[in-house]
């Protein structure tokens, strides 16, 4: 899909893989529409780009949101919300939240802005997923079952869609990236390897994902292996996970 001229809205717009993802678009000659809830930054933000912004909290303003952006011709899905520590001792409301911003957010949203698409027989949906929606990470089992079931999502979805080629439905696996993502959740990330990449190289993933029409893109792509590994062996996988961490 061309997105030079294309109107795109990017949640998470705000900061990290989101502003990378916006900067990124306005270079290709896109028009965009910046969702986030942090005011300051977003509008930085979309002075920067070209774009308008929308403040808001996509747990209760989507349609509000979804009112304001549309039509679109490119919606990209980033926002997103971790939690990391036991399971047994998180708190209801936090589960809540990582379901709400992770995984009932980008369906809502999708669910309001594809019908223009579908009138238009062209269009572009990207939910920005994580590795740990692909393997599981101890640790974060809500954040990677709502991230999982984003992946699940969009697969039924993308087949759903079928009857409608103009329209394509990627699903886009970061590894660590160096955003602020772990200070928000509390918990800030230690280990050597691997070491986080850029925000920049998860937004040109996004951006080849659109133009080339692509179903699946692990950024960096190595994580491509362990994702094939835990679902042909998932004994083999887990009992490596565990040695590794």
């Amino acid at each position: 899909m061309r997105i030079d001229g294309a109107r795109v809205l990017i949640t998470g717009a705000s900061s990290g893989v989101g502003a990378a993802t916006a900067r990124a678009m306005a270079a290709a000659g896109s028009r965009l529409v910046l969702a986030g809830r942090d005011r300051q930054r977003l509008h930085a933000v979309a002075a920067e780009t070209g774009g308008r912004a929308v403040v808001g909290d996509l747990t209760t303003d989507a349609p509000v949101l979804a009112g304001q952006a549309a039509p679109v011709d490119v919606l990209v899905c980033n926002a997103g919300a971790g939690w990391a520590g036991a399971f047994a001792g998180m708190p209801l409301r936090d589960v809540n939240e990582l379901v709400a911003v992770n995984l009932t957010a980008p369906m809502e949203l999708a669910r309001l802005l594809l019908p223009g698409m579908i009138e238009e027989r062209r269009g572009h949906v990207v939910f920005v997923s994580s590795i740990a929606g692909a393997v599981g990470v101890a640790g974060e089992a809500v954040y990677s079952a709502a991230k999982a079931g984003l992946v699940v999502f969009a697969e039924a979805l993308r087949d759903e869609l079928s009857e409608f080629p103009g329209i394509g439905v990627s699903v886009v696996f970061p590894g660590v990236v160096a955003t602020p993502f772990f200070d928000r959740r509390g918990v800030p990330y230690d280990r050597r390897w691997p070491r986080p990449i850029p925000p920049e190289r998860v937004a040109r993933g996004i951006v080849t994902a659109i133009r080339r029409g692509r179903s699946e893109c692990y950024v960096p792509g190595w994580l491509r292996l362990p994702a094939r590994l835990r679902g042909a062996a998932p004994g083999a996988f887990h009992r490596l996970a565990r040695r590794t961490g």
